[in-house]
């Protein structure tokens, strides 16, 4: 017969096995921690959202999707150090941020005016030149996933920037990029590099006078309202490629990549139908709040900011690789 205190031992002894058996369920979960530098409301804040939900859904549970948006676990120069460690899992840098690891080819996507459309873009992002540029991150412990959009840029300044004169002597925020830096000397400005997460401040400060950025990005990080002008030039692209880290993708459990796989197929899908959509959305908000000016160039403006700026491809052909910029233009039909 079992005594009351028996009882109560043997409960305790449950409990403590269940309490115990709790975590090692949780440890069981492959943890994806996903960071990026935006808000959760942009094209890539939403298209991560998405990623989560259907990585979650398509694996069965067996990953738990991390994100952490909004520089909320490193800012832009720490992260693909981070990734390389393996303390996060899954990032979503700009294009430009491959250039510091010595793959410069990525800075193709920087050229001013390279690209006329979404259409003319994705000839070469959802094509074999892409995934030739992708397969580059293997050497340096990355796998490259997909590439998502962002948009085409606007320049925003305190002053209106209708000609490439009006660029002469403006302290303008780029990411780091040689590229985006050799177009903004180009124009005569000075270009600042300075973490994404800094840019609204130095705006309000006056430690820079403009930057450059899609819609979204300017209306999510409330630019508009430290920006009195903006002039809708197209000028540059702003993507994104998901990359993982190498060690940690190839010793997933083949089922489980391939769930991974299908939702990252369906997040970039979903990414890239709502990027447009986003920045018009955007670029109306900020018309409409009445903060910032807007100016759209003329066909014949835009041919002089592209006519400004055409020396820069030639310049930047040996760091870019003139094989990899053969090969973009050839896919361009340029």
């Amino acid at each position: 017969m079992l005594t009351r205190r028996t009882l109560a031992t043997l409960a305790g002894a449950t409990a403590l096995a269940f309490s115990l058996a709790v975590p090692a369920v949780a440890q069981d979960k492959i943890i994806i921690k996903f960071s990026h530098v935006v808000a959760p409301d942009t094209p890539k804040g939403k298209a991560a959202a998405k990623f989560e939900e259907l990585a979650e859904a398509y694996t069965n549970g067996a990953v738990d999707v991390e994100v952490y948006p909004n520089s909320q676990l490193y800012k832009d120069k720490e992260e693909m150090e981070a990734l390389q460690l393996g303390a996060v899992q899954m990032l979503a840098p700009s294009l430009a941020k491959f250039g510091p690891l010595g793959v410069q080819d990525f800075e193709v996507f920087d050229l001013p005016f390279i690209f006329t459309d979404y259409d003319a873009l994705r000839k070469v992002t959802q094509g074999d030149v892409g995934k030739m540029l992708l397969a580059k991150l293997q050497d340096k412990g990355i796998t490259g996933l997909a590439y998502w959009d962002n948009g085409f840029k606007i320049m925003s300044a305190n002053s209106p920037l209708k000609t490439p004169d009006d660029f002469l002597g403006l302290k303008l925020r780029i990411q780091s990029s040689k590229v985006i830096e050799a177009y903004m000397n180009a124009l005569g400005a000075v270009p600042q590099v300075m973490a994404f997460s800094e840019v609204y401040q130095a705006l309000q400060t006056g430690v820079v006078d403009g930057t450059e950025n899609p819609p979204s990005n300017m209306y999510t990080q409330k630019m508009h309202e430290v920006q009195k002008h903006a002039t809708v030039s197209n000028h540059g692209y702003l993507g994104y490629a998901v990359i993982v880290n190498k060690t940690f993708w190839d010793g997933l459990p083949e089922e489980v990549r391939a769930g991974l796989d299908k939702a990252m197929v369906e997040a970039t899908d979903y990414a890239n139908t709502i990027a447009k959509e986003e920045n018009e959305a955007a670029l109306a908000a900020m018309r409409a709040a009445g903060t910032t000016e807007f100016y759209d160039l003329s066909p014949e403006e835009r041919a002089a900011w592209a006519e400004a700026l055409a020396p820069v491809h030639e310049a930047m052909a040996e760091r870019i690789g003139a094989e990899t910029l053969a090969a973009v233009k050839g896919a361009l039909g340029q």
